[in-house]
């Protein structure tokens, strides 16, 4: 298993992120979010990315399509990320 700390990855502020599984239609993006973002990846159809989401003061201010080749991506808790948990793990496939 790998871990990636993206704070190390990011060069702009944010106070949380979320991980937006394959599948994800917009209500339930939207809900995990608590702000309306429009997906631009069509998650909602796709099976071979992730969404991460990035979100300073209520606004989305960068996503990252992460690809699922790369392995499983390790849900980490509901509530989001924080700068302080900002781990992610990555189980090979």
């Amino acid at each position: 298993m790998t871990e990636i700390d993206f704070n190390s990855l990011t060069e702009f502020d944010w106070d949380k992120a979320y991980l937006i599984t394959p599948y994800s239609n917009q209500q339930t993006i939207n809900k995990q979010l608590g702000v309306k973002f429009k997906d631009p990846s069509n998650i909602h159809s796709r099976d071979d990315i992730y969404l991460l989401v990035f979100l300073y003061k209520n606004k989305v201010v960068q996503y990252i399509e992460i690809p699922t080749k790369y392995g499983q991506l390790m849900l980490g808790s509901k509530d989001g990320y924080t700068p302080s948990n900002a781990i992610i793990r990555i189980q090979k496939n």
